[in-house]
């Protein structure tokens, strides 16, 4: 491949990273701006997850074709990372985003580099740097500063729904720590179609247990189309997004790029939400940017 070539296919590479990392995080200002018409988080997840259906699904039988059936260990293995890894994480986070800023939640998820870590040092006994250390002390720090400055302006509910939102990054974290094995047996893209269509049935089946099925046809016409939007923007362009991002430039450098997302979070919150933009959400964001940057940096060792 010639320089040129190289050059255009990482340059093309950066943007459908930055794409990605934007579309990702327009998750949230959709999440918040449907709450506005009086729907609950059980019923704004099945939308969601109903229209997302048949992307996942087409998603899984495209990367299945030609390969060999799943075994029943390998179906147990999918549906138990469908569950954490999309449908606990993806209601967590519709649930606590009823009592948190859009912000908030961004910086909060984007703390799940280090909760992957903490899983591998207690689950697996793998030890920790120095710099992974300090970069953990800044970027808590950072969050904590903006919990605290919002639960000033919101009371004690913002508490709830850090604590909810936390859970939905530690449960995907776990997804992340107990997928290594059965992506290198079925492929990313393979696991991903399935898991997230495993998801998508449980939040279905959620609501038929948990809500009338009048409530679906009593909606805002608003939520289905903000549902929409969520499903096919923030949910499946952005996973083929990151993944073309990937081959092109990499892991390493598509995941630095996905510092874009909680900046990009911040100002879609405030010129779509009118969410505060205060000096203490500015200092937190920088300091949980700089932590996390610290924490995902190779040590001199490595």
């Amino acid at each position: 491949m010639s320089q040129a070539a190289a050059s255009s296919r990482a340059g093309t590479g950066l943007v459908l990273a930055v794409l990605g990392a934007i579309a990702f995080s327009g998750k949230a200002i959709i999440v918040k701006l449907a709450y506005r018409y009086g729907v609950d988080p059980v019923t704004l997840i099945m939308y969601r997850m109903l229209f997302a259906l048949p992307i996942f699904a087409a998603m899984a039988w495209w990367a299945s074709r030609g390969k060999a059936r799943l075994s029943g260990r390998d179906w147990a293995g999918v549906v138990g990372l469908g569950v954490t890894g999309y449908y606990l994480a993806s209601f967590l986070d519709f649930a606590g985003l009823q009592y948190v800023s859009a912000s908030l939640e961004r910086l909060i998820l984007y703390l799940n580099p280090t909760l992957v870590v903490l899983l591998g040092v207690l689950l697996y006994r793998k030890s920790i740097t120095r710099l992974q250390v300090a970069g953990m002390v800044v970027s808590y720090a950072g969050v904590l500063l903006v919990f605290g400055h919002e639960v000033g302006l919101q009371g004690p509910q913002a508490a709830f729904g850090t604590a909810l939102i936390f859970g939905s990054a530690v449960s995907y974290a776990v997804y992340l720590v107990y997928s290594g094995q059965m992506v290198k047996r079925l492929g990313s893209l393979r696991l991903v179609g399935l898991a997230t269509t495993v998801a998508c049935l449980c939040c279905l089946l959620q609501f038929v247990l948990l809500r009338p099925l009048e409530v679906a046809l009593t909606v805002a016409p608003q939520v289905i189309w903000l549902s929409v939007l969520n499903a096919i923007l923030c949910t499946a362009v952005p996973v083929l997004l990151v993944m073309m991002a990937i081959e092109r430039v990499g892991a390493a450098l598509t995941a630095q790029t996905g510092m874009i997302g909680p900046m990009s979070t911040i100002l879609m919150g405030a010129l779509l939400l009118g969410e505060p933009f205060t000096a203490w959400v500015a200092a937190g964001t920088a300091l949980v940017l700089a932590g996390i940057y610290l924490f995902t940096r190779p040590s001199p060792a490595q």
